[in-house]
């Protein structure tokens, strides 16, 4: 039974979210690609396998890995989930009652694998049988879907993050996203994986307008110890720091939460693209980004239901502090100035610690991982030319349930 707990960024990962979806990329083509947030398309057939190398990788290190649709299928079997599922992804208001009903009806009448495909791959007009679509005008064009596919579910570490004893099912700041929320939703909360076990729910779990709170798990570090690094970024919002925050120090999973301040750029969308934990005191970090000049807080708990707000003088006390620690080994991006440029765009900085001194990455590059290698960092690399389209590495691609504390 997989425990719902990860304790740190670098202990022992035992048990990982993953996801990939042939049909999803199937339908990312140049005139929806950046709706959909990919730079480009990218070959499905590669892409698939680079991403079974990663999985194979975590598999060969002992680690338990699960599947995002194979458990969005396992919880389609149950009547209640499916339900409450296709009400939110095929409401009324999204298609118009006598439209939503027909397809609902369609959809039952599928095995539970099928359904699951389509809500994450994507539902075409023209796929729907003819007896079925009954929409109340027939003014739509057949070309179009009626559900967009889902490729960022890919990035299984956005959507929902995994803190200490408890999971936030995140406020996704880009409306194409915002549909993956429901379908974590549904796997924690009917999936007999989860379902039978407790563990604390920080956000996402009852219908609120989030508004300002957007929150993604990429800028999520649980750095272990009681403390949690969160960046202050392109996609998460300081009413989101704020929110999720206030319901670690609730439940009292968290002591200390340090928010480092990044770009609002692409490029650096996330903390975890810039800056990663390879070791209990070992970060690489891209310098271009975070230096000296870093602003950095330490939250805390306040009186009654307040927080305490202190500014840092750099990110390195910050996390020093957080961690009791009188040192931290910082590995920047390897090569000049354009090399690393180059090789963050590539999510050099973005790697997947399984445990201590142990990462996986991608292995174009080189001149990173050749400096993790000589800082005595073991790197397990795979190929990434078509995965990295999505700007999105190891870490992203991965969403820890079970993980050791340090």
């Amino acid at each position: 039974m997989v425990k719902h707990y990860v304790g740190s960024e670098v202990g022992q990962l035992r048990s990982v979210l993953l996801h990939y979806d042939s049909l999803a990329f199937e339908r990312l083509t140049p005139s929806n690609c950046h709706e959909l947030l990919f730079d480009d398309v990218l070959s499905v057939t590669k892409a698939a396998e680079e991403h079974q190398q990663f999985a194979g990788i975590l598999e060969q290190q002992g680690v338990n890995v699960l599947y995002l649709n194979q458990l969005l299928g396992d919880t389609l079997a149950i009547p209640e989930a499916r339900e409450w599922l296709f009400n939110q992804q095929l409401s009324d208001f999204r298609l118009g009652a006598s439209l939503a009903s027909s397809i609902k009806s369609w959809l039952n009448e599928l095995p539970q694998d099928v359904i699951a495909k389509y809500l994450i791959g994507g539902l075409a007009f023209k796929e729907i049988p003819d007896q079925y679509f009954k929409p109340l005008f027939d003014s739509y064009d057949w070309e179009h879907f009626i559900l967009k596919p889902l490729p960022n579910h890919l990035f299984t570490r956005d959507t929902s993050c995994w803190i200490y004893n408890g999971v936030s099912i995140n406020p996704m700041a880009k409306a194409v996203r915002r549909r993956e929320s429901n379908n974590l939703k549904a796997i924690y909360r009917w999936h007999p994986l989860f379902a039978s076990q407790e563990f604390n729910y920080y956000l996402g779990n009852e219908s609120v307008n989030y508004d300002n709170s957007t929150i993604e798990g990429g800028d999520v570090l649980v750095i272990g110890r009681g403390a949690v690094l969160i960046g202050l970024s392109e996609r998460t919002s300081p009413e989101g720091i704020e929110a999720l925050s206030r319901a670690l120090f609730r439940t009292g999973q968290a002591e200390k939460v340090v928010v480092l301040e990044l770009p609002k750029d692409r490029a650096c969308m996330h903390l975890d693209t810039v800056l990663t934990q390879l070791n209990v005191d070992v970060f690489s970090v891209y310098p271009a980004v975070i230096n000296e000049n870093t602003r950095a807080w330490t939250l805390t708990p306040g009186v009654g239901d307040g927080l305490q707000v202190k500014e840092e003088r750099n990110y390195r006390e910050a996390i020093m502090s957080a961690l009791s620690l009188s040192d931290i080994k910082i590995i920047t991006t390897g090569g000049d100035i354009y090399g690393q440029e180059r090789e963050q765009w590539n999510d050099a900085n973005n790697v997947l610690t399984i445990r201590p001194g142990v990462v996986i990455g991608y292995e174009c590059n080189t001149l990173t991982n050749e400096k993790y290698t000589e800082a005595g960092i073991e790197v397990l690399s795979f190929a990434g030319e078509q995965l990295g389209r999505g700007r999105g590495g190891a870490r992203c691609m991965s969403c820890p349930i079970e993980r050791d504390g340090i």
